[in-house]
């Protein structure tokens, strides 16, 4: 829908606690995000994503998914599947 912007947006709405995980996870924050679409609407489940960046709750964050979700950590071998890599601090729409 949106495939001209390279980011996936999202706003942190909680935490993950886990005591058992595999052991690259270890000292990793983990993060649930509520994806948005670019007009901060709330699109798609929730998901859990790894934290690069110290984000906190309610905090507009960008993140990836993928393999690419675990080059933010390199050369740490984190085993994850979606990042936070960014926090927002604001967003300018052009209109068409």
């Amino acid at each position: 829908m949106y495939g001209w912007i390279d980011m996936l947006l999202g706003r942190v709405v909680g935490c993950v606690w886990s005591t058992v995980k595999d052991s690259h996870l270890e000292g990793q924050r983990l993060l649930l995000v509520e994806p948005l679409t670019p007009e901060l609407k709330p699109t798609g489940k929730r998901l859990v994503c790894a934290d690069w960046t110290g984000a906190g709750a309610g905090e507009l964050v960008y993140w990836t998914r993928s393999k690419e979700a675990s080059y933010a950590f390199l050369p740490a071998e984190v085993p994850v599947d979606s990042t936070i890599v960014g926090i927002v601090d604001s967003i300018h729409l052009k209109r068409a």
